[in-house]
């Protein structure tokens, strides 16, 4: 994702810094990881009772957060990369969601590479579709990058969406797309970043079913202890005053915060297509360890996703309310 003001400074930084893989595909990302123990968790941050979230278990969450940063970096092309997509996939299945795997070739400064996105659709009582995303690779030229939160935060909170989800009939069709090479593989340019979520936007709009998708709800570095989200002015006005309404009402007023950003991620895509899209995310110098190696487990809190979890399952239910 990107920030309008600092994205391109602060990426030039880092990869003086760090140095650029000028490959994108091996190197760093490669390697498995080191597995190491889980950070001990204090009181304050475990996870809520999920009958008090709405179902939503925020350690089950944490514990798909967990095994994304077991396999270490995982940039597009690299073994990892293909170790996170066969457990995004596997996952999904074992909660009987219905998958559909739509591998494609990003056109990248580095040539072609190969990519996939991961869509669990669960069919509602309407055709018409709630879509929601994340993205599950990382950055390809921070060396030892596990990207506990940008990633795997996201990725975590969706697979418990999809554990929720899979087994409802709920008034719209649901989809949980979990996209590809969000991270830029050079430098963040237009054409260098948002490989998949551009990728499904064009697809989507040339099988005609990007009318029936009627808001598209993002989920991006969600997990952070000290948790707190701006409002994104790239996103859809009246999405963004009914997720941080639905927020307010659970008393999460000091989480999703009044003040404001514009962020550049996998939700403008949809919105230059005239979908209503929101970003919900922790970025800037509100997650101070984001495209760092520090973007570790021990950031992360099973709260943290509960409430993002529970804020999301009642949206959806706002959102059917609206379009039903």
């Amino acid at each position: 994702m990107r920030e309008a003001v600092i994205h391109f400074g602060l990426a030039g930084v880092l990869m003086l810094v760090a140095g650029c893989n000028s490959s994108g595909t091996s190197g760093a990302g490669d390697n498995a990881g080191t597995a190491k123990a889980a950070p001990s968790i204090p009181a304050a941050e475990q996870a809520p009772a999920p009958d008090t979230t709405g179902g939503f278990d925020g350690q089950k969450a944490y514990d798909h957060v967990r095994r994304q940063v077991e396999m270490g970096p995982r940039p597009p092309g690299s073994d990892a990369h293909r170790r996170v997509q066969q457990y995004i996939i596997s996952t999904l299945k074992g909660y009987g969601c219905a998958v559909q795997e739509h591998a494609f070739t990003a056109r990248t400064p580095n040539g072609p590479l190969g990519m996939k996105n991961i869509i669990a659709t669960i069919p509602g009582q309407s055709d018409d579709i709630l879509l929601l995303l994340t993205h599950y690779d990382t950055a390809t030229w921070i060396p030892d990058f596990v990207g506990a939160n940008d990633s795997g935060s996201s990725t975590g909170v969706m697979l418990e969406m999809a554990r929720l989800l899979c087994t409802q009939k709920r008034p719209l069709s649901i989809w949980i797309a979990f996209l590809d090479g969000e991270e830029a593989i050079i430098e963040w340019t237009d054409k260098d970043s948002l490989y998949g979520s551009r990728e499904l936007a064009a697809k989507l709009s040339l099988e005609g079913v990007l009318p029936r998708v009627k808001a598209a709800l993002l989920a991006d570095m969600v997990g952070y202890r000290d948790l707190r989200f701006k409002r994104d002015t790239n996103s859809t006005g009246w999405l963004v005053e009914l997720m941080w309404g639905v927020a307010a009402r659970l008393g999460y007023e000091s989480v999703f915060v009044r003040e404001t950003t514009a962020v550049d991620d996998d939700h403008m895509p949809f919105i230059r297509r005239g979908v209503a899209a929101v970003d919900v995310i922790q970025f800037d110098v509100d997650y101070p360890h984001w495209h760092t190696p520090q973007d570790t487990l021990d950031k992360i809190s099973p709260r943290s996703l509960a409430i993002t979890g529970h804020v999301f399952l009642e949206s959806i239910t706002e959102l059917e309310k609206k379009f039903r």
